[in-house]
C-alpha cells in the first residue's frame, strides 16, 4: 500500500482527479483558494493499493491560532475540510472493498498522529459518499442533516411534476411578470452578483462564516474557470436575483446566491432555480443539488429547496480523534479559559471541541 501527501503544486492531484469521479470542491484550485482564507496549508491525502484509490483533500492548521500566545499549543495541528461538500473520493475498485477503506482509514488516523494533527473534522458528500454508512460504522461517523437533489435524468415533465404547487404558481406568474433568468457571462455581471449576495446577507444576518470578500469571488471565478455559472434573474434590465452555480462530473451544485429585497414579494429565486435545472439538464448532467438549510437545520431554505424535488441525501461528517492525549491537552487548556469543567466542555456538539468559544 502507497501512501502519499500532495500539495497543491503536485501535478499528480489532478493526475489523480481524471480517474476518479469529483466534484468542484476536490480541486486543487478550490483547495489553494480555501487555505488562504482560512489561513492554512492545503494538502490531498492519496493512498494506493494494486488498482484500488483512496483520495481526498483537506486543510492543515496549527492549534495555536485558537489560544492565547501565552499557552503552549504551538507545534500540534489539526485538519479540516474546505467550505462544502468535499469529502473522500473512491474508483470503483476502492468502493467495492470494504477492508480496504477502513485500512485506508486506519492509515490516515495513524499519519496524521505522526504529524502531530490530533483531530480531523471531514465533511462528506452527500452524493459521492452517499454509501460511506455502509462502509464505515463507526462512532466518528455522524449524519448531520439532509440535503435536497433533482435527479436530471428524470423527463422534464416528470422534473416540473415532482415541483411544489406553490412553487409552480410563483414560476409561472414570474414569466408574466416579465423576470427574465438566464445564465449570464460571469465577467459582467460578478459585481452585481456580489452586491446582491452582501444585500442577503445582512438582511438574513447570516454568521461571518457566509460573508466573503470581493476578493475571495474574484479568486473564486478564477479558480474555478469553466467549472463556475452565474444565473441571474432580471426584471427591466435590472438584476434582481442571481446565484453562483458548479458543474463538474455530472454533478450541478448551488454555491451561493440572493435576492434583492425589494423584489423577495415575487420570489425570482424560484424562476432561477428552475432555470438552472433544466439548463443542467439539456447540458447533460445527471444531478443538480441544490444543498440543506442553513447549518443543516430544516428552516425556512430546506423547505424553500424541498420544493424542488423528492430526492434527499444525507450529509454526513467524520469527527476524528487522531491522537487523545494531545487532543485532551487542548480540551484542558480550553476548559480553563472558558472556566469549565473538562466534562461539561465535552458535552457539546462543537468540534474540535478545543476551538469552542462557549458551551
Amino acid at each position: 500500500m502507497n501512501i502519499q501527501v500532495l500539495d497543491v503544486f503536485d501535478p499528480l492531484w489532478s493526475k489523480i482527479l481524471q480517474n476518479l469521479r469529483h466534484d468542484f470542491y476536490h480541486l486543487p484550485e478550490y483547495l489553494a483558494l480555501e487555505a488562504k482564507r482560512m489561513k492554512a496549508v492545503a494538502e490531498a491525502m492519496l493512498i494506493q493499493d494494486d488498482e484500488k484509490i483512496f483520495f481526498f483533500p483537506y486543510l492543515l492548521r496549527q492549534c495555536d491560532d485558537a489560544f492565547p500566545e501565552d499557552l503552549k499549543a504551538s507545534e500540534i495541528f489539526d485538519v479540516l475540510s474546505p467550505y462544502g461538500y468535499p469529502g473522500i473520493l473512491l474508483n470503483e475498485a476502492g468502493v467495492e472493498n470494504f477492508e480496504f477503506i477502513h485500512y485506508a482509514m486506519l492509515q490516515v488516523t495513524q499519519k496524521f498522529k505522526d504529524r502531530r494533527i490530533c483531530s480531523a473534522f471531514l465533511r462528506l458528500h452527500p452524493i459521492l459518499n452517499n454509501r460511506f454508512d455502509e462502509i464505515y460504522r463507526l462512532p466518528a461517523y455522524k449524519i448531520h442533516s439532509e440535503t435536497i437533489a433533482i435527479d436530471l435524468k428524470l423527463t422534464e415533465s416528470e422534473i416540473w411534476h415532482q415541483t411544489r404547487p406553490e412553487h409552480r404558481t410563483k414560476i409561472n406568474k414570474s414569466k408574466r411578470y416579465g423576470f427574465v433568468a438566464k445564465i449570464a457571462p460571469l465577467n459582467q455581471y460578478l459585481l452585481d452578483f456580489i452586491d446582491i449576495y452582501v444585500e442577503t446577507m445582512a438582511r438574513v444576518g447570516a454568521s461571518p462564516a457566509y460573508y466573503f470578500s470581493r476578493e475571495y469571488f474574484l479568486d473564486f471565478v478564477e479558480a474555478l474557470k469553466q467549472h463556475l455559472h452565474l444565473c441571474t434573474v432580471e426584471l427591466d434590465s435590472q438584476v434582481v436575483c442571481a446565484g453562483l452555480f458548479t458543474e463538474c462530473c455530472g454533478i450541478v451544485q448551488y454555491h451561493l446566491g440572493g435576492t434583492r429585497s425589494e423584489f423577495l414579494k415575487f420570489s425570482p429565486s424560484t424562476l432561477m432555480f428552475d432555470h438552472v435545472r433544466y439548463w443542467a439538464k439539456e447540458r447533460g448532467n445527471e444531478i443538480f443539488h441544490l444543498g440543506g438549510g442553513v447549518g443543516g437545520a430544516k428552516d425556512s431554505l430546506h423547505h424553500f429547496k424541498a420544493g424542488f424535488s423528492r430526492q434527499r441525501y444525507n450529509f454526513p461528517l467524520i469527527r476524528l480523534i487522531t491522537d487523545e492525549k494531545t487532543y485532551m491537552y487542548l480540551v484542558n487548556l480550553r476548559a480553563k479559559l472558558l472556566n469549565l469543567q473538562v466534562n461539561q466542555l465535552l458535552k457539546t456538539e462543537f468540534f474540535p471541541v478545543y476551538r469552542s468559544l462557549s458551551v
